[in-house]
């Protein structure tokens, strides 16, 4: 069991790591809204993993596998989710005033609730634990709560990558939030979910 930890643990570390949407959630989030808020966003899309793995282990996620259409369906709704933050994220820096922040910051309900959407509403992420995880338990071990360690595990390293990136964004927070720089940022991040939408919607 130890091994096979281990080797999950090395697996997760490295996807976690990997640059992509959660990590673009939580440094905008930070930018905008604070260190609470940040670290709230990374709770949030932990809690969606963890939401993903308890379907995952109960056998729930076999339907995205086995329906075409369910995995359409949700990849959709995943997809527009993400244009939409996107769009707002553009829409807050083009009427912001030159001298003023873009856009109010969001609530740590708002930061929470985004995280945890944006998790639950992309279909990979249930595939990936669906398809992932059975091959790292190891022979007559419990299937379901073997299963939710694992999930426990990859959850553990969000949060702690989350919290360094939290970390990392709150202490440039002063330079990135001046109203010009703070307008690209916002610009950049609006096209990066738009980006990630349209990737998500496309997919094969």
């Amino acid at each position: 069991m130890l091994a096979a930890c281990l080797a999950f643990t090395a697996v997760a570390a490295l996807m976690t790591v990997t640059p992509g949407l959660d990590t673009m959630l939580v440094l905008r989030t930070t930018v905008s809204g604070g260190r609470r808020a940040g670290a709230l966003a990374g709770l949030g899309i932990a809690s969606g993993c963890l939401a993903w793995a308890v379907a995952s282990a109960a056998g729930l996620t076999a339907l995205l596998a086995a329906s075409r259409l369910a995995f359409d369906a949700l990849r959709a709704a995943g997809a527009c989710y993400l244009l939409c933050l996107g769009a707002r994220a553009l829409w807050q820096a083009r009427r912001a005033p030159a001298a003023e922040d873009p856009g109010a910051p969001p609530s740590g309900l708002a930061a929470l609730r985004t995280g945890l959407v944006t998790n639950l509403l992309n279909p990979k992420i249930g595939v990936f634990y669906m398809s992932l995880l059975p091959q790292f338990v190891p022979h007559g071990a419990p299937v379901f709560g073997t299963s939710m360690l694992f999930a426990g595990i990859h959850a553990a390293l969000g949060l702690l990558w989350s919290g360094a990136l939290v970390g990392v964004a709150g202490a440039a927070r002063r330079a990135l939030s001046r109203p010009a720089v703070r307008r690209r940022v916002q610009q950049f991040m609006g096209l990066a979910f738009i980006a990630f939408g349209l990737r998500l919607a496309t997919e094969l």
